[in-house]
């Protein structure tokens, strides 16, 4: 992406950065969203925000890989629908949330996943994706799981 004035720069300085692989004190560079360098003495673009970080940890986003919002399951309903439920994830560090889709016994998996997703997608403040129960099996389920596990989604 060019440059200009709609980039979205930030520098966050001295923190310790703490990854899979690797602990260390650091500066991290991100623009639009997107980690571009880590390291010392970064050689930057000018007008980034900078996040002095000196003596805190600096972690990746949490993923939460179970997740219920705005399901209802045995007479009962979650009290977080997609909006709270991953506003609060992003309180609490987490940047990426699993749902479950629970379809109800003759249900189409497809269209259960579709009918949430359309339920998630205008409301999730974070990354994230579903996984899909299978809750019965025929022929039907079969075909369907094919195209689901195809689809990368």
């Amino acid at each position: 992406m060019a440059a200009n004035a709609a980039t979205m720069r930030v520098l966050i300085k001295g923190g310790k950065v703490v990854n899979d692989d690797f602990t260390q004190e650091a500066d991290v560079y991100i623009e639009n969203g997107i980690i571009q360098q880590v390291g010392r003495e970064l050689m930057i673009p000018g007008g980034a925000k900078v996040i002095d970080a000196t003596g805190k940890l600096v972690i990746p986003g949490g993923i939460d890989t179970s997740t219920h919002l705005q399901e209802s399951f045995m007479n009962a309903t979650t009290v977080d629908d997609f909006y709270s439920g991953t506003k609060a994830a992003l309180a609490g560090g987490t940047t990426m949330v699993i749902g479950h889709v629970l379809p109800e016994r003759d249900t189409s998996l497809l269209d259960a996943y579709e009918k949430c997703r359309a339920i998630a997608d205008p409301k999730t403040c974070c990354d994230y994706a579903l996984h899909v129960g299978v809750t019965w099996w025929g022929p039907k389920v079969r075909a369907e799981m094919e195209t689901l596990v195809g689809s990368g989604e």
